[in-house]
Parts: C-alpha cells; structure tokens; sequence
C-alpha cells in the first residue's frame, strides 16, 4: 500500500478565476438568488431553470428525491424536488447565491376568488395538455407506417392477425338462457336505477392521460415566502442548524476547499466516503477520489481503517482522499491512499 502527501495548495485551481465566473454570469443575467425551500431542515429546489444555473454555474449537483408517472422504474428514473446536502446549501448561502425559505409558513391561505381562478387555470392547461395529445395521437394514427420498414409492417401485421385469431378462440358463446336479465327499473323516476350511475351527466374520458402540473408555488399568489440570506438569521429563524458541531463545520470546509478547486461533489456513503469527488460534470466523467473528513489533526485513525479505505478504493478504481480540518487555521491538508503491488 503507498501513502502519499497530496502537496494541494489552496490555489490549485485559481478560485478567485472560479468564482469570479461564476459572479459574472449571475451580474450579467441579473438573477435574483436561488430559493432553497426548507422543510425539515432539508433544502429543496423545485424549480428547473435553478436547477440547471447550480448544475451548470455553480457545480452543484444534489439529489433528484421526487417521482416521475410516466416511468415504471421511479427508484432509479427520479423527477422534482433536488435535495441538497446541507454542506450544499451552506455554500451557496454563504456566497450569495441563494437564501433560505420557510416553506411550510411561506403557503397562507388563499381567498375563495384566487382558489377558484387558480382551478380555472390548471383545468385550462390540462386540457390544452389533452388536446394536444389527442391531436398527435390521430395525426399517427392516420398514418401509422410513415416510419417503419417494410419487415415492421409484415410483423406488426402478423401479431394483428394472431391477436384476432386468439380473440376468436377464446369469446366464449352466450345462450339466450345464460344471459343476465336486465336490471329493475326504479319504481320513482327520479331516482337512478340499480346499477346505473349516479349523475348521466359525467363523462368519464375513454383513456388515460398524463397531465404535467407545475411543482413549483412560486406564482401561486398565496405563497409569500420569507428569505433568509445568512446562517445567523435563519438559525434564530429556527429552520436551519446546519453546521452545529465540530464535525459538520469540518465537512463544510472540506467541501468549500474541494469546490474552490473547481471540483464536483456527491454522495460518498456507498464508497465508504463523505464525498466522491469528481473532475468535471458527473454526467460526463467518474470519480476520481473518494474523500473522508477528519474533523481535528489530533483525531484518531486506526491503521486498519487505513486499509479498509485503501482496499475499497482500489476495488472501485478510485484513490482514497483523507481530508483533514483544522478549525482553528480553517485550512485542508490531504492525505491520498491507493493500493500498489511491491515485488
């Protein structure tokens, strides 16, 4: 096994050139700040055009929490809300980029009017929806072999064919004698019949649809969150107590240092780590470092936890960063283990 001091100055990756791009883009754009929405002492997103400006400006991934209908695997193809790490959105409230929103408080309750014209407007766009998928359906359906090959044609025409024969061969035949006798009819003719709906007036739709409906409440005119733009405001808020001890202030300063250095972060549990640290976008690139935080230079590490992380490392083709945290200097010093054959 080789240890090696990983000599990273603070300035590896020049922050200042980082961030002042990042300042940059969002001076020029004039956007406000991003809102975190707070529930449970987790940071949501739920807006998309947020979603891209942290992904795409400031390195900030998360974790996509919230279901999509039209998919059946929701455990691996997840939709809206993006929760943050609470090291996440540390960061980007300490630089400005976003404020924390109370979101249980910030929804009041809305006015019978403004209720009825928000119902109003979603049932219009659901059926705008309905419409246009009704209008794509039938253009396809009036010419459903524009796109297929002559063998798509023969086979589709062979599995037509195939379900009509096994449709004829299992319609069972029904005599005059097993047939059901009509319901009674209601002695008072304003009351509905056995077994016939209650209101002929409702008519349910012949096929499903799949409607989008708009997750985020931003233009409800009933929601008027209350920003916090600093850690100090939104604690005494009582909304946010991310960092509280000496651990999660050093995971926050291992966190900032990495992202300084240009780097993407996410989720290490299943590595063994805090952090896989990632050199680019990690749509396009795998990690290159699993990271650990020790909080103190004096904390303890066992020998054998050494060599765990060594071990796992290099099963998952990764090297294993330690980062220490010094809270009194507020500086990262780095210490990368990777598995090497002697002999």
């Amino acid at each position: 096994m080789w240890l090696g001091y990983v000599t990273y100055e603070r300035k590896h990756i020049d922050p200042l050139s980082f961030n002042s791009q990042v300042n940059l883009a969002r001076i020029a754009g004039m956007t406000p700040p991003i809102l975190l929405r707070v529930s449970n002492f987790k940071a949501y997103v739920w807006d998309v055009d947020d979603i891209n400006i942290l992904r795409s400006h400031h390195h900030i991934c998360g974790i996509l929490t919230g279901t999509l209908p039209h998919l059946s695997s929701q455990n691996i193809f997840l939709g809206l809300p993006l929760q943050l790490m609470p090291e996440e959105a540390v960061l980007l409230l300490e630089n400005g980029i976003a404020v924390l929103v109370d979101d249980p408080s910030a929804h009041h309750i809305p006015s019978p009017s403004a209720l009825k014209l928000w119902k109003e407007a979603r049932l219009d766009d659901a059926r705008q929806q309905i419409a246009l998928t009704e209008e794509k359906g039938s253009i396809e359906a009036s010419n459903p072999d524009r796109a297929m090959s002559e063998n798509a044609k023969r086979k589709r025409k062979e599995r037509e064919e195939r379900r009509a024969r096994a449709k004829a061969d299992t319609a069972p035949s029904v005599t005059a004698e097993d047939s059901p006798s009509p319901h009674p009819t209601s002695e008072n003719p304003s009351q509905p019949a056995i077994g016939e709906p209650p209101d002929s007036a409702i008519v349910m739709p012949s096929k499903s649809y799949t409607v989008n409906i708009p997750a985020s409440s931003s233009n409800l005119e009933w929601y008027a969150p209350h920003s916090h733009a600093s850690l100090t405001i939104a604690r005494e808020a009582g909304i946010w107590l991310y960092p509280s001890t000496l651990q999660e202030r050093a995971r926050c300063g291992v966190f900032r240092d990495l992202w300084e250095k240009g780097y993407y972060m996410g989720g290490g549990i299943k590595f063994g780590g805090e952090y896989l640290v990632y050199p680019g976008d990690p749509l396009r690139y795998h990690s290159h470092f699993v990271a650990s935080v020790i909080e103190a230079p004096d904390a303890a590490l066992r020998p054998m936890e050494i060599v765990a992380h060594g071990r796992l490392g290099t099963g998952t083709k990764k090297a294993h960063l330690l980062c220490e945290w010094n809270d009194e200097t507020q500086v990262v010093s780095y210490l990368s283990v990777e598995w090497a054959g002697f002999g």
